[in-house]
């Protein structure tokens, strides 16, 4: 997949937009602050002892790259990024957050970076048992239900999601507080994401018998077989619905129809099994499902952009270079 060739950029929705001028300068500094002080010099991913949440600090501009966003809320304090899910455009900054409720294989590329003003996120790994426990509660504010939508979202950052965000980054300070107080917090982060304009995606996710959640057990299923012939029928009659409606929902929610994500779980595989598990490129390609060795480096080439067999070399030289 060329970035370049994407044409359909989708934008966060005009609805809630006010929300980004109540968000004040202090709270954004003080999320930059947390972020600087957990990950010092470190570049790449950090894990906190928070269970779920990672910090990213990245000082130049990186990607395209490809892997499986799963579900999990983004903020990024300083920098910008950019997704693409199938042929749509997803791009956020520190006035927007990123919210995912099923597992999408995506591209990613940090496109505001430097030594000097670092590129600086987290990432909070969604419960979704939690989110399931809340939904029930009776208190909850009641919701319209409404038809499958993406199964990931930007919108602007409202005060009241980045207070408990902050709030849960201060926690890292006094470790001692972390088993009591973090899944409180991380409850009411829940919350403030169901009660957002969009909070509707979310519910569908943890409705019992939404199609929304018959999509995500189709994803579960391509996720386990992903290396087996697509059975398209036998994943309708699991997740109890027609074809026609499997493939009209998936694509909904997922921006691609199941043999495109299956496609690209494989050749994301691939990737990691001949960089990591130093494997050949035609047993990497039954590894992953592949009767042919040459349609698999046709369909890589489509993906990636480049050969297996470069893109191997590339990464190589890569180890090599001091």
């Amino acid at each position: 997949m060329n970035v370049s060739g994407i044409k359909r950029p989708a934008r966060p929705t005009a609805a809630g937009s006010g929300q980004i001028a109540q968000v004040s300068e202090h709270a954004r500094r003080e999320l930059v602050e947390l972020l600087e002080a957990q990950a010092g010099s470190l570049e790449g991913s950090i894990e906190t002892p928070i269970v779920g949440l990672s910090i990213h600090r990245i000082m130049r501009v990186s990607g395209p790259h490809h892997h499986l966003q799963t579900a999990a809320l983004a903020l990024i304090a300083q920098g910008s990024k950019r997704l693409l899910i199938g042929d749509e455009v997803y791009t956020y900054d520190p006035l927007h957050y990123m919210v995912s409720s099923v597992d999408l294989p995506v591209v990613a590329q940090i496109r505001t970076a430097s030594p000097t003003a670092p590129y600086l996120g987290l990432r909070l790994r969604l419960d979704l048992e939690a989110l399931g426990s809340l939904i029930r509660d009776e208190h909850l504010p009641p919701m319209p239900r409404s038809d499958p939508a993406r199964g990931l979202v930007v919108n602007p950052l409202c005060p009241e999601l980045l207070d408990a965000v902050l709030r849960l980054l201060r926690l890292l300070s006094t470790p001692r507080d972390i088993p009591i107080l973090a899944p409180l917090i991380q409850r009411e982060i829940l919350y403030r994401l169901l009660m957002d304009g969009q909070g509707v995606r979310m519910r569908q996710i943890a409705l019992l018998d939404s199609h929304t959640q018959r999509v995500a057990k189709a994803i579960s299923l391509l996720r386990q077989h992903f290396a087996e012939p697509l059975r398209i029928e036998a994943i309708a009659r699991e997740v109890h619905m027609s074809v026609s409606s499997l493939h009209h929902h998936f694509k909904s929610v997922t921006a691609m129809s199941p043999l495109q994500y299956q496609k690209q779980l494989r050749l994301q595989e691939a990737r990691r099994l001949m960089f990591m598990a130093d494997l050949d490129i035609a047993i990497t390609a039954h590894r992953v499902g592949y009767e042919s060795p040459s349609q698999f480096s046709r369909e890589y080439g489509r993906l990636y952009g480049i050969s297996p067999r470069q893109d191997k070399r590339r990464f190589l030289d890569r180890l090599m270079t001091p």
